[in-house]
């Protein structure tokens, strides 16, 4: 079996990085851990990743383009389109559950280019939602779109935190 190409091992470093950084965080993950992951020596995580943070921020702009993309691929009629964005959501969220924590640990990441990375991919999401709801003639469009994103941010929580209750009222 060949070792797999540059852009091969570019991907696994990314996915590896999705993963412990989910595990671990921001500042408790070091480029040895993902590397250990990626099953890497650790200067070669620095031959496509410069930084810790360049690598953090390349898994959480996948985390949000994963995202947007789910939301493209919803075909809806105009009643059904918030309910089917969440199932889109919903059906990421299971395929990819890294990357909830990985949106959770970017809003309390306070170094700038990991807050502004974070900002960005929030808004894309919130921009494109918005415009989409526009589009399907929802009506407050601007404020159903800032309660479904409140809404997601508050699902990502309480699944990060494994605390149910946030979203569904029931104790544990």
């Amino acid at each position: 079996m060949g070792r797999p190409s540059g852009g091969n091992r570019k991907e696994e470093i990314l996915e590896a990085g999705l993963e412990v950084f989910a595990k671990k965080g921001y500042y408790n993950t070091t480029t040895a851990h993902i590397a250990e992951k990626a099953g890497i020596s650790q200067p070669y995580v620095f031959r496509f990743y410069k930084t810790k943070e360049v690598l953090f921020i390349a898994a959480l702009d996948r985390a949000f383009e994963r995202i947007l993309d789910a939301f493209k691929k919803v075909d809806a009629i105009p009643e059904q389109l918030v309910e089917n964005m969440i199932d889109a959501y919903d059906k990421l969220s299971e395929r990819h559950p890294n990357e909830i924590a990985l949106q959770v640990i970017g809003i309390s990441v306070t170094e700038e280019a990991i807050r502004n990375a974070t900002q960005e991919g929030l808004t894309s999401i919130r921009n494109y939602t918005l415009e989409r709801f526009k589009d399907a003639g929802i009506q407050n469009a601007e404020r159903e779109a800032t309660t479904f994103l409140a809404r997601g941010i508050l699902c990502n929580i309480s699944y990060f935190l494994e605390l149910p209750e946030l979203i569904d009222g029931k104790n544990k």
